[in-house]
């Protein structure tokens, strides 16, 4: 392959393409001892090259692909946009233990000549960002001005960032905490054991159940009300199963087990000291953080972020805080584009230093907080 950056040939991997595309990088040792033997990841990028412009990372949510440019976050990247491809390179990568295109349950293990399936080892949110990072260094980007992500993507986003603090200029976890709390373990044990027992109809209704916590009450009081489709199903019950069989045409039942698993195992702090001790390696390197959270999240509210926040101030971190406004609940960084377009050009402005201040919440070293407005809301594909 060759990398173009606008006009410029180097030998390596591609780059700017802006196009999904695949790269083998061989063996990839897992936190928890275990090696895999052949690790591919599949990824995009867009805009120019680190040669040539500062580059953001993306980085997708539970279900989700590395097409950020061309799927789930299409309104907020590309020439002129929010993260604006003709200023930075904005690469994504489909995580480790995904679905489309990275090493996960259904791809084949070199060793048996079989799918992993259900024998694909257990992983966590410092080994999907440990993947960010051998595909960076393939990709000769050393430095990132901003990694970003949401829900699952904003853990390993928080990952990316501590395990090279100096290369990370700022990073934006959106509606993700410090450490996955005990509701949202209960929640995804429930969907594992739906699975467990049931196969792809456990898939099915560990979607409807999730899609439960991904929206908020006001949201669904809004769309469905008590409303009944024409053969007398409840509208809101019509929705939860056609999201159910959406899945289960798209997805994989060990893929979506594995990716919980890794969600249930997030927690900076462990083996770190605590995540105040964890976040003091971005303090010593002057990356910012901003922690997004999101109004009426029942799976990973403001009140996480809040601490999140915190915990990075007592930490000497430049760390401020950001509220989206949204009847959508979760799901709401997949659909106020708006709010995060405001949001994602304040992080990645070349005034970072001296920018003043936005009408979204903020917490600086002085912990003040200002009262937002709230923006317009959209519908939403789902986590």
């Amino acid at each position: 392959m060759t990398v173009e950056l606008q006009g410029v040939e180097a030998a390596g991997p591609s780059i700017g393409t802006g196009r999904l595309e695949t790269i083998a990088l061989g063996p990839f040792d897992l936190d928890n001892g275990e090696t895999l033997p052949d690790l591919v990841v599949a990824y995009r990028h867009d805009g120019p090259g680190p040669a040539i412009a500062p580059q953001i990372i993306v980085i997708h949510a539970l279900t989700g692909s590395a097409d950020a440019a061309g799927d789930w976050w299409e309104p907020l990247i590309g020439p002129g946009r929010a993260l604006d491809t003709d200023r930075f390179g904005v690469l994504s990568a489909n995580l480790l233990g995904g679905r489309y295109g990275t090493t996960g349950p259904t791809s084949v293990d070199p060793r048996t000549g079989r799918p992993y399936a259900e024998r694909f080892p257990a992983i966590s949110t410092r080994d999907q960002a440990l993947v960010q990072w051998r595909l960076l260094d393939e990709l000769g980007i050393a430095h990132v001005e901003l990694v970003v992500g949401g829900s699952l993507g904003g853990m390993v986003a928080l990952e990316v960032a501590l395990a090279r603090p100096a290369a990370v200029r700022a990073v934006m976890p959106i509606a993700a905490p410090a450490a996955t709390g005990a509701m949202a373990v209960a929640w995804n044990h429930l969907q594992v054991e739906l699975i467990d027992k049931l196969g792809l109809d456990g898939l099915a209704l560990a979607r409807e159940l999730a899609m439960t916590t991904y929206r908020s009450e006001a949201d669904f009081d809004e769309r469905f009300g008590r409303r009944v489709e024409p053969d007398g199903t409840a509208s809101i019950v019509s929705y939860l199963d056609h999201q159910g069989r959406k899945l289960v045409d798209r997805f994989d039942a060990a893929t979506y087990r594995v990716l919980v698993g890794a969600m249930d195992r997030h927690d900076i702090g462990l083996g770190r000291g605590g995540a105040v001790a964890a976040l003091s390696g971005l303090a010593t390197s002057g990356t910012q953080l901003v922690g997004v959270g999101i109004e009426d999240d029942i799976l990973y509210g403001p009140r996480q972020i809040h601490q999140l926040v915190d915990a990075a101030v007592a930490a000497g971190v430049d760390a401020e805080y950001r509220e989206i406004h949204s009847t959508k609940g979760h799901d709401a960084f997949l659909v106020e584009w708006d709010q995060l377009t405001a949001i994602l050009r304040e992080a990645v402005s070349v005034q970072a230093d001296s920018r003043p201040a936005s009408s979204h919440d903020r917490v600086r070293s002085s912990g003040e907080r200002k009262e937002p407005s709230a923006l317009s809301s959209q519908s939403s594909p789902g986590t």
